[in-house]
């Protein structure tokens, strides 16, 4: 009995742990059911998020007229040149940062100053002009406390050229509830919470803001300041209620609501001003700070109201299956598309393709691919690449074509329309830095004439944006929306759905269209399915626009709409290159075959006849400096950053130099010696250059214009050989061009202090060397010991005993082995007449002026004076 009973015992353990086994695996089986389950069935979908209603001006309080029959002061603006002086607290204050941001976004020029409690004005006239159009405070309490000399002189400046001044008057725990303003008849009570903004209709200053709305709810903080005044100067711009029901000290009860924006027509002390009584934070302030700038400066510094919106739809096949559209998703596209062109003319959603993805959903959304095409004419249609590949990894161009052709092969296949004339490449690859072969390429397959990027010149800040044209196809800002690939649930949005309807109503994207004339918005596939934020924003957007501003948005196909920027901004026609290196966006979609290695080191910049020659000839005898390739239009010099040789881009200019062995030793550099004078060179320079140091050689201006007259008749202008010296260098304004240039090439280069401050604009004082041209001629070794120091060249090269003075040339010349020389070419050292006794007296006087402000620049560099200079000012103080 008792060896059955431990028989049966044993088989009941083993059915436990079978049981327990079955159970544990039972429950591992319902996990991973549940797991799969959760994540590949359709998620709960919740109520897709409605987009903002139409204008409702139902809130609105009454306010009555109190200003329609008084006259504003008209503004003379003949008189001022359109930049705005900006005065700051400090260079990293909140509020002057905002300002400038403003200013910079709508391209006007500015110029910031820490605003002086005490101490000098800066200088406000040139000559019978005024420097500045406005004046804006950051703190409108420094422009009333200024001391009464530079109070004074800045009213009598405002009145004279007719220039206004917006303040600011943001309140903190020291400043007092009640208190007038200093000397204007103006009370200000600070600290207050305020509700429900109402726009004054009757206010002079309103242009881009429609006055039909009401801000409902409480203002942001409880540091708000309201104005009082019984003048008849004083207009509310902004009103509010208070958050309570108490009353403001000193005003009357039954006033609901209170200016905490006003405008001063003038009336008090003929200067017109704009005072907030906050800063910026709040988005109706920088409505009403645009409209303040072009009704202050009588919209010298103002935009239109044509705003012009195009909503590119990247990827339109791209896209993780249960992230694409379907065909509810279509229809809605058309839908909003219908109501939208309600609102705004022509408004038609422009969609990218990559054929290569195109039924690569689940079976729905291939459906929605299908729902699109049958739909295509509702649309434009724009190409990425076949297969989204980044096309600056083509170094081939035929290579790149082909891929392209594979796109148009599917295109015509499916009826998409392809003579739009616009194309986007995948991550903005090959656009900006340029890559040659895209645009080659694009012009040979699609005739591509618009493009578009959000690199140029860089990501961030987005306000710097801008567009250029580069081998015929024009380039334009792409702006973003706050919508990504992986915006797709108005619930998961980053930072909470608040965050996007903020950016909507009021914030960065609201900005966007109001700060610029033309807006084109990347988007992607995924916004227009899933919670279809792309619907929901851009006509939560357009109705927002259109209930707060008098804007009037319209949308243009690409090539018309491209024609239309640089019609507002022809400046920006010709592009400003970058160095790639200097941003890691920019690099990373920049060819690895490239490297910024081959850009040079250092420039020698000119001016031309004052021995720029012999110095790239000294300074390629040393080994580790190595010049630039001939150029068989322009020889030694290159003559990128000063011509058309710079639209060719930045490819064209490497390929001028090798690949260094070492890039931390070997020097490379070029020298264009008319890189000195023309204006556009040292901004392009350092935007490409910004480490590069400059190297010029200056001699007495007299001589280098008689040596340029000389050279020019030894080359038989025409013009050198019917003139003499003293004939070009007096002519009138009414003579022939070619005179007229050939006397501009005299004269104007030796007018070196000019020259000179435009190139410290934009390198710093320690990366430029003034060499003397006089003494290079007499003692160049001691000159090039200084220029090897100034560039940071090792070994050094003892130029004492590498060149030697050829009698016969009346120049230098290098020493070979074996004893023999090599010297520059016949036209060197080049023997001319002597200048005449006329000539020489015109040009002292003439370059006089230039000549003391070069001493007064060379004492300023902390470099010492050339001989020749020291020379002329002597002979200048006894005569």
């Amino acid at each position: 009995m008792i060896q059955l009973w431990k028989v049966v015992r044993h088989v009941r353990q083993l059915e436990l742990h079978r049981l327990i086994l079955v159970l544990i695996a039972f429950s591992l089986i319902s996990m991973c059911f549940l797991a799969y389950y959760v994540t590949n069935s359709p998620k709960i979908k919740e109520p897709l998020p409605l987009p903002f209603s139409d204008c409702s001006n139902q809130h609105r309080v009454p306010i009555p007229p109190q200003a329609s029959w008084r006259l504003t002061k008209s503004v003379d603006t003949s008189r001022t040149e359109p930049v705005v002086l900006v005065f700051v607290e400090s260079i990293y204050s909140q509020l002057g940062q905002e300002i400038v941001a403003i200013l910079e976004s709508s391209r006007f020029k500015y110029r910031t100053e820490i605003a002086p409690g005490k101490g000098d004005m800066p200088t406000l006239t040139d000559k019978d002009r005024g420097r500045y159009a406005l004046i804006i405070y950051e703190n409108v309490l420094k422009y009333v406390n200024l001391d009464a000399w530079n109070r004074e002189l800045l009213d009598k400046y405002c009145v004279e050229y007719g220039v206004g001044i917006i303040g600011f008057f943001k309140a903190n725990e020291n400043s007092l509830l009640s208190a007038q303003l200093k000397g204007f008849p103006l009370f200000l009570h600070s600290n207050l919470g305020l509700r429900d903004y109402h726009i004054n209709p009757s206010a002079p200053l309103l242009y881009i803001t429609r006055a039909n709305e009401v801000e409902q709810g409480p203002l942001p903080g409880d540091d708000w300041t309201v104005f009082q005044s019984n003048h008849s100067t004083y207009e509310p711009v902004l009103l509010a209620s208070t958050k309570s029901s108490e009353s403001i000290p000193h005003l009357a009860t039954h006033k609901a609501l209170h200016a905490t924006v006003v405008q001063d027509l003038g009336l008090h002390d003929g200067i017109q001003r704009v005072l907030f009584g906050n800063n910026l934070n709040f988005w109706l302030h920088k409505l009403i700070f645009v409209d303040a700038i072009a009704y202050l400066t009588g919209k010298r510094l103002c935009l239109t109201l044509d705003r012009y919106i195009l909503v590119d739809i990247d990827d339109i096949f791209v896209g993780k299956e249960g992230t694409r559209m379907k065909v509810s998703d279509v229809e809605a596209l058309l839908n909003t598309q219908n109501k939208l062109r309600t609102l705004v003319p022509n408004f038609t959603f422009n969609l990218g393709f990559s054929g290569k993805f195109y039924h690569t959903g689940t079976d729905e959304e291939d459906e929605g691919d299908d729902m699109l095409l049958k739909h295509r004419k509702e649309f434009w249609w724009f190409p990425h690449m076949w297969s989204h590949m980044q096309p600056h990894l083509f170094h081939n161009v035929t290579v790149l074509a082909e891929q392209m052709k594979l796109n148009k092969q599917f295109a015509l296949e499916h009826g998409i329309p392809t003579d739009l004339g616009y194309a986007v490449a995948p991550h903005h690859s090959g656009v900006y830095p340029i890559h040659t072969q895209l645009y080659e390429a694009w012009k040979s397959v699609w005739g591509i004439q618009v493009t578009s990027t959000e690199e140029y010149p860089h990501l961030r800040p987005a306000r710097y944006r801008r567009g250029f044209i580069h081998n015929g196809i024009m380039v334009l800002p792409r702006q973003t929306c706050g919508l990504f690939t992986h915006t797709i649930f108005y619930n998961e949005y980053p930072g909470g759905s608040k965050e996007l309807d903020k950016s909507i109503r009021g914030g960065e994207l609201f900005l966007t269209v109001l700060l610029n004339p033309i807006s084109i918005f990347m988007t992607h596939l995924s916004n227009y399915g899933n919670d279809r934020l792309g619907l929901y924003t851009f006509e939560s957007l357009v109705k927002f626009v259109q209930c707060w501003t008098n804007l009037r948005l319209q949308t243009l196909p690409p090539v018309h709409l491209a024609k239309k920027y640089f019609e507002i901004f022809p400046q920006e026609k010709n592009p400003l290159w970058q160095n790639p290196c200097d941003d890691k966006r920019h690099k990373d979609i920049w060819s690895k075959e490239k490297t910024c290695d081959r850009l040079p080191k250092f420039l020698v910049i000119g001016p031309q006849k004052t021995g720029t020659t012999a110095v790239h000839f000294f300074l390629t005898m040393h080994p580790a400096v190595t010049s630039n390739f001939l150029s068989p239009a322009t020889f030694e010099e290159i003559q990128f950053f000063n011509g058309p040789n710079y639209h060719k881009g930045i490819d064209w200019y490497m390929e001028f130099f090798p690949i260094p062995s070492n890039a931390s030793t070997d020097f490379m550099f070029e020298k264009s010696a008319n890189y000195f004078d023309t204006e556009v060179v040292p901004k392009r320079g350092a935007a490409l250059l910004p480490r590069a140091k400059i190297i010029s050689i200056l001699i007495n201006p007299a001589i280098r214009a008689y040596s340029w007259y000389q050279h020019q008749r030894a080359h038989s202008d025409p013009v050198a050989l019917n003139y003499t010296f003293y004939q070009v260098i007096t002519a009138k304004s009414q003579v022939h061009l070619e005179l007229r240039n050939l006397q501009s090439r005299c004269l104007l280069p030796g007018m070196y202090s000019t020259h000179l401050e435009r190139w410290l604009t934009y390198y710093p004082s320690g990366q430029i060397l003034i060499v003397d041209g006089q003494e290079l001629r007499h003692s160049p070794a001691s000159i090039m010991e200084n220029i090897q120091k100034f560039l940071g060249v090792t070994p050094l090269l003892n130029y004492t005993q590498a060149l030697k003075f050829d009698e016969a040339k009346g120049f230098w010349c290098q020493v070979l082995d074996g004893g023999k020389t090599k010297c520059l070419g016949k036209s060197k050292g080049r023997k001319y007449p002597d200048m005449d006794s006329s000539s020489r007296l015109f040009l002292t006087d003439f370059y006089r002026e230039y000549n003391i402000e070069l001493s007064k620049l060379m004492n300023r560099l902390g470099q010492p004076l050339p001989t020749w200079l020291r020379e002329e000012l002597q002979n200048s103080s006894w005569s």
